[in-house]
């Protein structure tokens, strides 16, 4: 939590270089884990793919589509580098693996990719001193832990009634519930201080609120096939960063997506 909330009110380069490492440090995870499930890949070529295409969120105008194109070449040359296999039943998962592992961790670009598409609140927001940038990335970040909070609260006190347990074996109904409440309260707040009327927050909420959720469940998918508590041991008591960003790997492409296609 304190490189993130100094590198958000020190804003610019330094949020998209926090991603960026990030970034990179989740897909060494994932790739570690991907191996771990029996699925051989080229973690040195994911790896760079994967925070290349989270720099050139940074430069969303310099290219048209040079997302695609960074996903195109990345694609040719796991191709290649599965070439190496001498079992092509190896080879076709790992150029498989590659590719996945990589587009999986940089979805983590649109935080980058939000904060330069995010519009900038009118003058008369009572946030309006933080910028688009800033602004809408926070209202990112305190959704998330909302949904979070909430379905942990929840779930901890009224849980009953389980889903998806052979996935995650503590998901409750009501936890999901109290989260989705959790985060439609937060992001509509925050909504409500850059200046965006309060429908704005009731839409975004729920669908952030589930994104979140689905993030953190595609995460354990992986752990699971892979007989993994943690994604690592990098944070003592928490994990690995993978463990840290999972639900803002989906709810991130969510909150900007959205706020293209509606707010700007």
């Amino acid at each position: 939590m304190p490189p993130l909330l100094i590198v958000l009110v020190l804003g610019g380069w330094w949020i998209v270089a926090l991603i960026a490492i990030a970034t990179g440090l989740a897909a060494i995870e994932v790739f570690r884990l991907l191996g771990q499930a029996g699925y051989s890949s080229v973690p040195v070529l994911g790896v760079a793919l994967a925070v290349a295409i989270v720099l050139d969120g940074a430069f969303p105008g310099t290219l048209e589509g040079s997302g695609l194109i960074l996903v195109a070449v990345g694609t040719i040359l796991a191709a290649v580098g599965a070439f190496a296999r001498r079992d092509p039943r190896d080879g076709l998962p790992t150029w498989f693996a590659t590719v996945f592992g990589a587009i999986y961790v940089s979805l983590l670009g649109f935080v980058v990719r939000l904060g330069v598409s995010a519009p900038e609140p009118p003058a008369s927001a009572p946030l309006a001193f933080l910028g688009g940038e800033r602004g809408w990335i926070i209202l990112l970040v305190l959704g998330v832990w909302a949904y979070d909070t909430g379905a942990y609260l929840v779930g901890r006190r009224f849980g009953r009634t389980k889903f998806l347990t052979h996935i995650s074996p503590s998901k409750t109904i009501e936890g999901l519930i109290g989260g989705l409440v959790a985060a439609t309260v937060v992001v509509t707040v925050m909504a409500v201080l850059l200046g965006e009327p309060p429908l704005i927050g009731l839409a975004l909420g729920p669908l952030l609120g589930l994104a979140a959720q689905a993030g953190d469940l595609a995460e354990s998918v992986l752990k699971r096939a892979a007989g993994a508590k943690d994604s690592g041991t990098l944070i003592p008591g928490h994990g690995g960063i993978l463990d840290r960003v999972d639900s803002f790997l989906f709810a991130a492409p969510v909150v900007a997506l959205y706020v293209l296609a509606v707010v700007a």
